[in-house]
């Protein structure tokens, strides 16, 4: 079982910047991906990143690219995303998940993932 805690959600205006954080632990090793998800009220969870276990593929939702980056420290068994530019509709809830598939396209589909986080909430005020 793999336990995932994200943080560094918060308050920012629109053009701040923000980083989240997704530590992890337990069975860490039968994670070949991870990825981002936000959800806003009302809708369904949709796919913002996803990066694979050496960090040497990343792949983006065509509505954060450019603005978005995504990382990982295997050491600290950490992922990132790294926000910037943000806009009113990047707001929502952030998970991120781990995913047994290492295929990074077909992990945009929550279904794909194993394990998830409780969230953390991202606002963006106009």
């Amino acid at each position: 079982q793999v336990q995932l805690v994200e943080s560094g959600g918060g308050l920012v205006q629109t053009g701040g910047s923000l980083r989240l954080s997704c530590a992890a632990s337990g069975r860490i090793f039968t994670m070949n991906a991870m990825g981002w998800f936000r959800q806003a009220p009302g809708k369904e969870r949709e796919f913002v990143a996803a990066i694979n276990w050496s960090g040497t593929a990343t792949d983006y939702a065509s509505s954060v690219e450019g603005r978005f980056t995504v990382s990982r420290d295997n050491v600290k068994n950490t992922v990132y995303l790294q926000m910037n530019s943000l806009k009113p509709e990047d707001a929502g809830v952030y998970y991120c998940g781990g995913a047994v598939r290492s295929d990074l396209i077909a992990i945009r589909t929550p279904t794909q993932y194993d394990s998830w986080g409780q969230g953390t909430q991202v606002t963006v005020s106009s």
